[in-house]
């Protein structure tokens, strides 16, 4: 039983790590909005063994916890999503793991990690949240550190940086 416990912790630590080095030492620009982030290499490296290439995409609820809401709140900080399609070599509904800004006029989401359903450990990707017509603008409601948004799901972009 202690021994399952430290393969768990084993596997979670490295994981943590990623995504802390990967979602740290972001610089905000003015109006709150991240600034560019390099992709690490070893999220380069595995987005190209489960052929993800640069503007694949697939449509995601955006919050894992608010399926099928209307409309939906997101809170600054991380963020589980759920594809709702394949992507790649991940099938849906693979997790995502990644992080919401709010301090813009629109929400803003980065995807750091995935983690398919079927087991397996979580793979380092790099991947934004998009949709059109401005419909990831924040509604006027939105308070300090949320974004109240129009639609519970968009399309996630592969990227090989962030912009």
């Amino acid at each position: 039983m202690a021994s399952n416990k430290l393969v768990l912790l084993g596997c979670a630590v490295p994981l943590l790590v990623t995504m802390g080095c990967a979602t740290g030492g972001v610089r905000l620009r003015a109006d709150g909005s991240p600034g560019p982030q390099e992709c690490p290499a070893d999220a380069l490296k595995a987005m190209n063994y489960l052929r993800l290439f640069v503007g694949e995409a697939a449509w995601a609820q955006l919050d894992a916890n608010q399926t099928r809401a209307y409309p939906i709140t997101l809170y600054e900080g991380n963020i589980e999503s759920m594809l709702e399609e394949n992507l790649g070599l991940l099938e849906a509904p693979t997790r995502l793991y990644g992080r919401v800004w709010t301090g813009g006029p629109q929400v803003v989401i980065r995807y750091y990690a995935a983690k398919p359903m079927r087991g397996g450990d979580a793979i380092p990707i790099c991947a934004v949240a998009r949709l059109g017509m401005g419909q990831l603008r924040k509604r006027p409601e939105s308070k300090p550190g949320t974004a109240v948004v129009e639609a519970p799901k968009a399309g996630v972009y592969i990227v090989d940086e962030f912009r």
